[in-house]
C-alpha cells in the first residue's frame, strides 16, 4: 500500500481557519481544552522567530495530544513539534509556521494575553 505524501508546504497554505473541520460535538471541548493550555497550564513561554514554544508538566501530555489533534485539522498552516523529556520531565510545545503565523497564532489563540507573559 502506498502512502500519499503532501507537497504543500506551509507557506503556499492561507491563514484562515476551518473550525469545521472539528466535529461539532468536539468543537466545546476543544475550546476549553486551548482556553486551558494556552492560559493556565504554560510553565514556560519562549518567543520564537517564527512562532512560540510552550513548556508544560508531564500531566499536560494527553490534552497537548488531544489539542494538537484537532488544532491541524482546521489550522493547517501551523507547524506543531511536541518534544516529551524522559522520565516525566517537562513537554515543550513548538507552534510556528512561514510568514504571518505568529501574528495570527498571537491574534487568535491568545486573545488579549500576551504571548510573552505568563
Amino acid at each position: 500500500m502506498q502512502q500519499k505524501v503532501s507537497t504543500v508546504t506551509a507557506d503556499a497554505l492561507p491563514l484562515a481557519c476551518n473550525l469545521a473541520a472539528i466535529a461539532a460535538n468536539e468543537r466545546p471541548a476543544h475550546y476549553e481544552r486551548a482556553d486551558h493550555l494556552m492560559s493556565q497550564a504554560i510553565q514556560e513561554r519562549l518567543e520564537l522567530a517564527d512562532g512560540y514554544a510552550f513548556r508544560y508538566q508531564a500531566d499536560d501530555y494527553a490534552n497537548l495530544v488531544a489539542f494538537v489533534g484537532n488544532e491541524r485539522l482546521c489550522c493547517p498552516f501551523f507547524h506543531f513539534t511536541l518534544e516529551v523529556s524522559p522520565a516525566q520531565g517537562p513537554i515543550w510545545l513548538r507552534i510556528t509556521g512561514g510568514e504571518g503565523v505568529k501574528a495570527f497564532f498571537e491574534a487568535t489563540l491568545t486573545g488579549d494575553q500576551k504571548v510573552g507573559q505568563i
